[in-house]
């Protein structure tokens, strides 16, 4: 199976990481995990949490702690009202960015050969 395209996966990441938490709470190690069984099995933890700080910093995450049974306790993070607003215009920008990119990229849509000019 081909590796994601690092810049590609920074791109969406934040998207991945709303979403996801919009489901519900969750650390980071098990974002990590849920993203990775998603398809994502080239992720890396050190890509998620930098995304996390991120969120987090613009108002779109909430983090806790919560005591963990194997061994320190474990941040958590939620997502916030800004965050729910965040996520729905990053879906619909996801939405629109797909449309158009498989659209220049369709059989038809192929500029490798080339086009008559009459």
């Amino acid at each position: 199976m081909p590796r994601h395209d690092p810049q590609m996966l920074k791109g969406v990441l934040g998207l991945l990481l709303l979403s996801a938490l919009s489901a519900g709470d969750e650390y980071g190690y098990g974002l990590v995990v849920r993203l990775r069984e998603s398809g994502f099995d080239d992720l890396a933890e050190g890509t998620v949490y930098p995304g996390l700080t991120r969120l987090e910093n613009a108002g779109f995450l909430e983090s806790y702690l919560l005591p963990s049974r194997s061994g320190p306790a474990r941040k958590y993070y939620r997502i916030t009202e800004a965050g729910m607003a965040e996520l729905a215009d990053r879906r619909a920008a996801w939405e629109h960015l797909t449309r158009a990119v498989t659209s220049a990229v369709a059989p038809e849509a192929d500029t490798t050969t080339p086009r008559s000019t009459s």
